[in-house]
């Protein structure tokens, strides 16, 4: 035990003698005020006190008498032949190995390795005992033997080593010495990326604390389940016939059934009570029949693939009824698998590992808390922390998985992926591998998965399903969003780009989203696409993209309410999804000639309510309509023109209708522009190509005689348009002959 004390001022000081029981544990005084007590013995109560001397030994201060406990059991590394020196790999693993189990049966549930390095065998780990803290020296590292093994593991806490904490020290892999050559079997991947630091297989209640894990041909740390086969099934294992309610042999040339019994005593299907089948062929139909260990019929239950079945009590075997009249091409198994449950990793760092950080393979309630993640690269995923228990190939199922307050950077493809499992927080990260994937939510990951108050610094997000983005902020980077299921709110872009792209409607819902391009040189803004359509309210993009900051491919009716495009790209300009625009904003940034809001799909459209504003040098259109198809109502809207240019332009469309709107167009200076106009000069000898058109109640004023309504070139054969109770105040109007045409004021 490691006592301190403060220091005596009385003079002359010769030193302080240490107390143990009663017993002078220092062979002469000590000069400083700190003394490790050896030779304790871990959990035994002992009093300590410390008395101050001078230099005839006489005692001028006394501290009393303090109890304390050893709390570990520091490894006595002579007696388990344990070196500490990086030799000896075999025989330090083995007493390792030998110590652990010793104080597992001594109740010791606590060890404390010392400083040094502890070569581990390349062919051996450390195994783990249950109810044990296995914490190492600030500088101790266990480092794995030089090696050519494709799979091997470090520290091991395998199943049944439950309630156990790893902290401190540092596990370091072979990686920079390894050989790559070889494989470990003929039919083996020879990847190499199966080396681990330390690995779970289905422990419980397992805590990492304070470790580093870097240097692995694979991984740094493995959550994962363990498994356990029952036995694998083939068409020959089945004969034709059922089972009847008594759980007896019946004729049914429908049915097929297990020639025998297969047991369901092995141990992990005894300690856990249920099991699963898996892997199956030509099958998915099954009944389940439980006998006890004679034979005696128990129950009977139906159940397909992949789910958990119970084992009823007393249930020793069972046999297998599947619902179809052939055999022929059957296989499958049964097993038994357990997830790795109620892991805590925390405050630790996972650096410089070949394939990923953390594997979260079979995990269920896994907290993943303030880690430093990087420098992952060299075998695919390349992934910080990559959650995938290869549940689709016969593997693990993860759930409950959360991953909050780490840092990420430098990892070459990922930060964090949702590869497979069920319900996933990402809270509270800094994920800033630039150029990377910060978070990759796959089409495979099912569902419940909230990322929040997240900074994806340089990396982007891709999200297929079932996600809810919350409160999030992102910079230099995308985020790809297909759905059904997703929700965005509160998402806070710099130099960045949102791009949806919905398969059906309401798939995405997008709210509170602030997209700022504060570096025109960079491509950045909102990106709309898809066959569904999406919500968007109360979104912000503000700042000239190096291109458009506001483009869609979208069809569908979406929703923008709310929406501002604040200074977009004057010599791009924006071109428009389809859907209904309300209360929103669209603004041109200065100096462009030529960028017009486009209106380009064979799609409905409504603009209620909306401001739009050209800037004071363009001399092109404000908003342009050029599609076959395209339906386009706005109404009770503001057109707010600061040069001499033309707001509203109709080329081509079925319908468009302008109604109840405001043009103020007030530094005019062509009496020839147009400020709402169907089709123009060039096309009046052309067929028209906009087929139905309502210009009603709107006031259009301007500064000089411009022609604020311009029906006349609207092509050959042209039907009539309806023109009526529109005020204009200088400017004029230009229409057809046949135009349906009444109650316009016209104010010179």
């Amino acid at each position: 035990m490691s006592i301190r004390w403060e220091a005596v001022s009385s003079a002359p000081l010769q030193g302080y003698n240490v107390y143990v029981n009663g017993q002078l544990a220092n062979t002469k005084p000590i000069q400083n005020t700190e003394f490790n007590a050896a030779g304790l013995n871990y959990g035994t109560a002992y009093s300590f006190e410390v008395k101050a001397v001078d230099r005839t030994g006489k005692t001028i201060a006394s501290s009393g008498t303090v109890p304390g406990t050893p709390s570990h059991y520091l490894v006595e590394l002579s007696r388990w032949n344990i070196h500490n020196d990086g030799t000896d790999p075999a025989g330090t693993t083995d007493g390792l190995n030998r110590m652990l189990a010793w104080a597992s049966g001594e109740r010791i549930q606590a060890i404390y390795v010392p400083a040094g390095t502890y070569l581990i065998a390349k062919d051996k780990q450390i195994n783990i005992a249950a109810n044990m803290l296995w914490e190492l020296a600030q500088n101790a590292i266990v480092q794995k033997e030089t090696n050519g093994k494709e799979s091997y593991k470090t520290l091991s806490i395998g199943y049944g080593a439950d309630n156990v904490t790893i902290r401190g020290g540092a596990y370091k892999g072979d990686r920079e010495t390894h050989d790559f050559s070889g494989k470990d079997s003929p039919s083996s991947p020879g990847t190499h990326e199966g080396g681990y630091g330390i690995v779970i297989e289905g422990a419980q209640n397992v805590t990492i604390e304070g470790v580093k894990a870097t240097q692995f041909t694979g991984d740094g740390l493995v959550i994962g389940g363990a498994a356990q086969m029952g036995s694998d099934l083939y068409a020959g294992n089945f004969e034709s016939g059922g089972l009847n309610a008594a759980g007896a042999p019946v004729v049914d040339k429908n049915k097929i059934r297990t020639v025998k019994m297969y047991s369901l005593t092995k141990p992990q299907f005894v300690d856990q009570g249920y099991f699963e089948l898996s892997n199956w062929r030509n099958a998915s139909s099954f009944e389940i029949y439980f006998y006890d260990n004679k034979q005696f019929f128990i129950s009977k239950t139906t159940t397909k693939v992949r789910v958990r079945i119970d084992i009823p009590k007393g249930a020793a075997q069972m046999r297998i009824v599947i619902n179809q009249p052939s055999a022929a091409g059957i296989y499958g198994e049964y097993w038994q698998r357990l997830q790795a449950g109620n892991t805590v990793v925390r405050d630790s760092e996972f650096a410089f590992n070949r394939r990923q950080g953390i594997t979260v393979g079979g995990g269920d309630r896994t907290l993943i808390e303030n880690n430093r993640i990087h420098d992952m690269n060299g075998t695919a995923p390349m992934s910080g922390i990559d959650v995938e228990g290869g549940f689709g190939e016969n593997g693990f199922w993860n759930s409950n998985i959360t991953i909050r307050g780490n840092e990420f950077w430098n990892n070459a493809r990922y930060d964090v992926i949702l590869y497979d499992g069920r319900g996933a927080v990402i809270d509270n990260n800094h994920l800033s591998s630039k150029g990377a994937i910060g978070l990759a939510v796959s089409a495979s990951f099912a569902g419940d998965t909230v990322a929040k108050n997240n900074h994806f610094d340089g990396t982007r997000i891709l999200a297929y399903h079932d996600v809810q983005l919350l409160n999030n902020k992102m910079n230099d980077s995308y985020i790809n969003v297909t759905g059904p299921n997703m929700i965005i709110d509160g998402l806070d872009i710099v130099n960045g780009t949102l791009n949806t792209s919905a398969a059906a409607d309401g798939d995405i819902a997008a709210s509170n989203v602030s997209i700022t391009i504060a570096d025109d040189t960079k491509e950045g803004g909102l990106s709309v696409y898809g066959t569904g359509a999406t919500i968007f309210r109360n979104v912000k993009i503000t700042g000239p993209s190096k291109l458009r900051s506001f483009v869609g491919g979208s069809t569908a009716a979406n929703t923008f309410d709310r929406l501002q495009v604040l200074n977009y790209n004057s010599t791009y300009g924006v071109s428009l999804p389809a859907g209904t625009y309300t209360d929103s904003s669209f603004e041109a940034s200065e100096g462009g000639q030529m960028g017009a809001i486009g209106i380009s799909l064979p799609a409905k459209y409504v603009f209620d309510r909306v401001r739009f504003r050209t800037n004071s040098t363009s001399g092109s259109v404000g908003i342009i309509v050029q599609r076959a198809g395209a339906d386009v109502t706005i109404r009770n809207s503001q057109f707010e023109v600061l040069g001499d240019s033309q707001p509203v332009s109709v080329q081509t469309a079925d319908r468009f209708v302008f109604e109840n709107n405001v043009v103020q167009a007030m530094n005019m200076q062509r009496k020839t522009l147009e400020l709402v106009r169907i089709n123009d000069y060039w096309d009046r000898g052309k067929p028209y190509d906009v087929l139905a058109s309502r210009i009603e109640g709107n006031v259009i004023n301007a500064n000089i005689a411009v022609i604020g309504i311009q029906t006349a070139y609207a092509g050959i054969g042209a039907p009539p348009y309806t023109i009526r109770n529109n005020t204009l105040n200088k400017a004029v109007l230009s229409l057809k002959a046949n135009d349906i045409i009444s109650g316009n004021i016209v104010n010179p």
